[in-house]
């Protein structure tokens, strides 16, 4: 029989808790949905109000990895969903608004990819992405360095910039803004890229082109466009070990000196959010959004 738990007076059913997900470390189902439930405090703000893609694993990484954009068939009444437009035209997605609805989702076993617009608003792009993807031989060590003069550049416009890692091998940077469309964020994203491929050539390349990427940190500016998503912070990522997409402060940015220094597990997340918060809290504060030059 499935087991039912209650949260927030919802019931939620969670089925094959033992089941191993990542062998390497042996972390379980049980202990993914544990970790959701208990980085819900910093996690839930980062997703409300947000239409949400699903990167399911039911199996671990080294089983079946699919995106779920659509409610789920068997989704409970009381998770909310809305209506988004698409090229193709309206589909329907889920919100995760609460605990009970994040729980039922990490049943799911499940990274969280959000767009950088809120579903009251979706011609109105309200964060602005830059995804930092080194080629080998390129590290996390680079993505740091290419991290740090955009956040110069994005300064001198008047916006402040965020760091996140990957949750794999880069770096993404995250800045509130306001008043512009996806296209219009896009658009200025590009020229950002352009501009530090021009002035770190041996290092930047902008464009998509896999073979201009070994060796370089791929700047992709494209997930700003209104269609795609971006991992959400604190999600965790279908790799080889239960790795986060976990918020950095820009001195550990600076300081980063070896691939491995800005690598957080499951484990890690709880400590670093009792000792420093929310890392990212300055992007949900509307009143620091700043308009695209």
């Amino acid at each position: 029989m499935t087991p039912i738990t209650e949260v927030e007076g919802r019931r939620v059913p969670l089925s094959n808790l033992e089941k191993v997900l990542y062998p390497e470390t042996g972390f379980t189902k049980g202990e993914l949905v544990h970790y959701y439930a208990t980085t819900a405090g910093v996690l839930l703000p980062h997703l409300r109000d947000r239409a949400v893609s699903f990167l399911r694993y039911p199996d671990g990484p080294d089983g079946q990895v699919f995106f779920t954009k659509n409610v789920p068939p068997g989704t409970p009444e009381w998770v909310t969903t809305a209506e988004v437009p698409r090229s193709e035209g309206p589909a329907r997605m889920v919100v995760v608004q609460d605990l009970a609805s994040l729980v039922w989702a990490a049943n799911l076993v499940t990274e969280f990819h959000t767009h950088q617009w809120l579903v009251q608003s979706p011609e109105e792009a309200d964060r602005l992405v830059f995804d930092l993807d080194p080629g080998a031989p390129a590290t996390i060590v680079h993505c740091c360095e290419v991290a740090l003069w955009l956040r110069e550049r994005l300064a001198a416009d008047g916006i402040e910039a965020y760091a996140k890692t990957a949750g794999s091998k880069g770096l993404h940077l995250l800045a509130a803004v306001r008043g512009a469309s996806s296209e219009r964020a896009s658009e200025y994203a590009k020229g950002l890229a352009v501009e530090a491929e021009r002035a770190m050539p041996r290092l930047v390349v902008h464009r998509m082109t896999r073979s201009l990427r070994p060796g370089k940190v791929f700047v992709d500016w494209s997930q700003n466009a209104g269609r795609k998503t971006t991992a959400a912070p604190y999600t965790l990522r279908a790799r080889r070990v239960p790795m986060v997409s976990a918020p950095v402060t820009w001195e550990e940015v600076a300081g980063c000196g070896a691939p491995g220094q800005l690598e957080f597990l499951a484990e890690d997340i709880t400590p670093r959010v009792q000792d420093r918060g929310d890392l990212l809290a300055g992007l949900l504060d509307r009143g620091r959004a700043v308009a695209l030059p």
